[in-house]
């Protein structure tokens, strides 16, 4: 039998013995490794990247040693690739705003809010108010309404527009324009004005004053009651302040604008007992704003050029595509 050769040796790793058990041997200490500089333009020439040793750890699933030294480059690298690419991404976003005007100017105030508050003068007022609103289900019991407009009264201030009381709780939002337009239903035994009133007030400001309104209840009591917009020769021709049966006051808080609207008896009879149209509308209601509807036409009216307004300002702010 030929004598055997010599054994053959397992080659030692360049950094010394490789254990196959799980106890993790000492690692030298070595000086701190330096972290590679971003290799990007904004933030200057990259450093050398420097690298001593290559500690070992383990894979506990296979218990053999394996090398992480060699990720580290790739690693770093990748990080640095999110950073540059992160903060591209956010810088273009920043750049495509200012250049489109999307979002909220360095006031704050957002370009739907202050396009909203100069449609007073660049829209046409039959956009404002439709000749004609379809109400559908806006009636007592969810009858469908038809409201056809009287006449619109001349763009004007607020002086005198309302009462002494209702001026005061909203003056803090200024007065800019007021517009109006009066209504009658299709049996033209009543009749409601709706009002648009532009303030100028910013956001926060419009935000106070709508909380202002709904914590202290403002918008349901009849000494703050809006004016009607009487309109001579029409159905509307005696619809006085005494004549006022119901009525809504909304404040809207992402455009500059008070919406209102006020409904009466084309009659001329005179309400002893005005009824907000949040009330009047309730079902069970008897009083005689509610039974006659008029608590609808307030409220459908408001609702439908508030509605209207919204479209307006949504057209307005839209980009060609």
């Amino acid at each position: 039998m030929p004598h055997p050769g010599p054994a053959r040796r397992t080659p030692v790793p360049e950094d010394g013995i490789t254990e196959t058990t799980r106890r993790l041997r000492s690692i030298p200490t070595e000086r701190p490794v330096e972290a590679p500089a971003l290799a990007s333009p904004a933030f200057g020439t990259a450093r050398p990247y420097v690298s001593f040793a290559e500690p070992e750890t383990y894979d506990d699933a296979l218990t053999r040693p394996r090398h992480v030294g060699g990720r580290t480059r790739p690693r770093a690298a990748a990080a640095a690739a999110c950073v540059v690419l992160g903060l591209g991404l956010i810088g273009g976003a920043v750049a495509g705003s200012w250049l489109t005007g999307d979002g909220t100017g360095a006031d704050g105030t957002s370009s739907a809010f202050v396009a909203a508050g100069s449609l007073w003068h660049s829209v046409p007022v039959d956009q404002l108010f439709p000749p004609t609103v379809q109400g559908q289900g806006a009636g007592p019991g969810g009858a469908d309404r038809t409201w056809t407009r009287l006449a619109v009264a001349p763009d004007s201030g607020c002086a005198n527009a309302f009462d002494p009381l209702l001026s005061k709780a909203l003056a803090p939002a200024g007065c800019l324009r007021l517009l109006r337009a009066t209504y009658t239903d299709a049996t033209r035994s009543q009749v409601t004005t709706v009002g648009l009133l532009f303030t100028k007030a910013d956001p926060a400001a419009m935000a106070a004053l709508k909380n202002r309104f709904q914590q202290e209840g403002l918008d349901r009591r009849t000494d703050l009651m809006p004016r009607p917009y009487a309109v001579k020769g029409t159905a509307a021709t005696g619809f006085g302040d005494a004549q006022r049966a119901s009525w809504k006051v909304s404040v809207l808080t992402d455009a500059p604008v008070v919406v209102y609207a006020v409904s009466g008896f084309a009659d001329g009879r005179i309400v002893t007992a005005p009824q907000p149209a949040a009330d009047a509308v309730k079902p069970g209601a008897t009083t005689a704003p509610a039974q006659a509807g008029l608590g609808h036409d307030a409220q459908g009216l408001a609702d439908r050029i508030e509605r209207s307004l919204r479209k307006t300002v949504g057209s307005a702010t839209e980009k060609p595509s």
